[in-house]
């Protein structure tokens, strides 16, 4: 008998985990409902379109019509899915202003999550916007080229606040970032935060700090802070963060977990054995300590589209976790992290030490060598690693990579000075700076 696998929403988890059952099973029928018109784009592309380092607004999209050419895979876009009734496995879904009802074997859930977007008094909707859809895309791109605005005011020194920065600063708006908090991205610690602050400012960015848009006036064109002051901008960028769209989970009573997302098993089932979930809307637990957790990347959506194709097909792959691994350009410094960082630390009561580097990426004589600083964090009674951070201006991305397949590997910092690793002048030193951080670590240890 032929499966029927109904999947709700696109872009990362549902398109993914569809391509995936179809190269398992050549005979199942896969339907995707997707709400909006695209099934399939790289959000994280977004920003780098409305600053034209990618010219080609198609490159970021994956059309419908290849899509369901290439996998076979029944596409319904312009198609909300209102309600689940898990007694009798249907779906009811809006296409069209009618309203229409699926049965299903197999249900997967991919709602991903939506931009946290309060509203403001004095708020003009034609120069505020949010940037979590092609559509939002589109709007600050067209914005952009009718308006020529020369100011904008990000709300949010985040992911998308600081690739925006970039981004808008490249057409040449000056950039006013304010967030709440007492430092720019939150998912490294303060002293790394600073050096992104500084780097900010060098590139003539304004960044206020601890404080927080309030309401606007003339026309949206003026925010007034909490703290008193105002601020002009042409246009605003409110880049928040995100929260799970678990509505429809919720309204067919499966479970929720502690962050407030959908609660699933090592399968990525919910607690209903027929309804899967996946990507920006689930919970899954840390990779490193046995806490939940809720990571809005595209790496853990794609290895979750695996796990749930396999578990589908008979083979009980576990899903073991989340480091949270990202990566981040902003100008001409580059930003990493993975695990936990100091904040998560303490507010889990863990014991925990910290080594730090500021070096070179490679030997100092050879061009192209720049600033690297790195961190780790780990256990004081075993080394073992919690998370790491790494900042600068070439070789960050391969260092982040080797911290975090450590921390995968079940390394202790003390395993860091042994790891053999390339050099050559262009790439390294005969001791890369991972070794050298790992030498530091260790010798916190041997204090002890």
């Amino acid at each position: 008998m032929t499966q029927k696998i109904l999947i709700i929403g696109g872009v990362g988890g549902g398109a993914t985990v569809a391509a995936q059952i179809r190269r398992d099973n050549q005979d199942a029928e896969i339907i995707i409902f997707e709400k909006g018109e695209y099934i399939s784009f790289s959000n994280c592309g977004m920003p780098y379109y409305i600053g034209n380092k990618i010219p080609n607004r198609e490159d970021i999209l994956y059309a419908t019509g290849d899509f369901q050419a290439k996998y076979q895979v029944d596409v319904r876009v312009h198609a909300e899915v209102t309600a689940i009734q898990r007694t009798t496995k249907e779906i009811e879904y809006r296409q069209d202003s009618q309203i229409h009802t699926e049965s299903y074997d197999t249900l997967i859930l991919s709602p991903g999550a939506s931009a946290v977007a309060p509203s403001f008094n004095g708020m003009d909707m034609k120069r505020t916007f949010c940037l979590h859809s092609i559509p939002d895309m589109d709007a600050i791109h067209s914005f952009i080229e009718q308006e020529k605005p020369t100011s904008a005011a990000i709300i949010g020194a985040g992911f998308i606040g600081l690739e925006m920065v970039e981004n808008l600063y490249s057409k040449g708006i000056d950039c006013t970032l304010i967030d709440q908090s007492s430092q720019v991205m939150n998912i490294v610690d303060s002293d790394m935060a600073q050096m992104i602050e500084d780097h900010l400012k060098k590139n003539n960015v304004t960044v206020v700090l601890n404080d927080a848009l309030y309401y606007f006036s003339n026309q949206g064109q003026t925010l007034h802070l909490n703290g008193g002051t105002s601020i002009q901008a042409d246009m605003t960028i409110l880049a928040i963060g995100v929260k799970p769209n678990t509505k429809l989970a919720e309204d067919a009573s499966l479970a929720i977990g502690d962050t407030g997302a959908i609660k699933v098993n090592a399968f990525m089932q919910t607690n209903d054995p027929n309804i899967y979930a996946l990507g920006d809307v689930v919970e899954t637990k840390d990779a490193i300590i046995d806490i939940p957790r809720n990571i809005a990347l595209a790496g853990p959506a794609h290895r979750q589209a695996f796990i749930i194709a396999s578990h589908i097909k008979g083979q009980q792959i576990p899903y073991k976790g989340t480091l949270g691994s990202n990566i981040l350009k902003l100008f001409d410094l580059t930003i990493g992290s993975t695990g936990l960082n100091t904040d998560r630390l303490k507010s889990l009561n863990r014991d925990y030490e910290t080594a730090t580097l500021k070096t070179m990426s490679n030997a100092s004589y050879y061009p192209g060598s720049g600033e690297i600083w790195l961190k780790v964090l780990f256990s004081k009674q075993d080394g073992k690693i919690y998370g790491a951070q790494v900042v600068g201006f070439a070789g960050v991305d391969k260092r982040l990579a080797v911290l975090a397949t450590a921390i995968k590997g079940n390394l202790t910092v003390t395993d860091l000075p042994e790891l053999e690793l390339a050099y050559a002048p262009p790439y390294s030193s005969p001791k890369d700076p991972i070794n050298v951080l790992g030498y530091k670590a260790s010798s916190k240890l041997e204090e002890k």
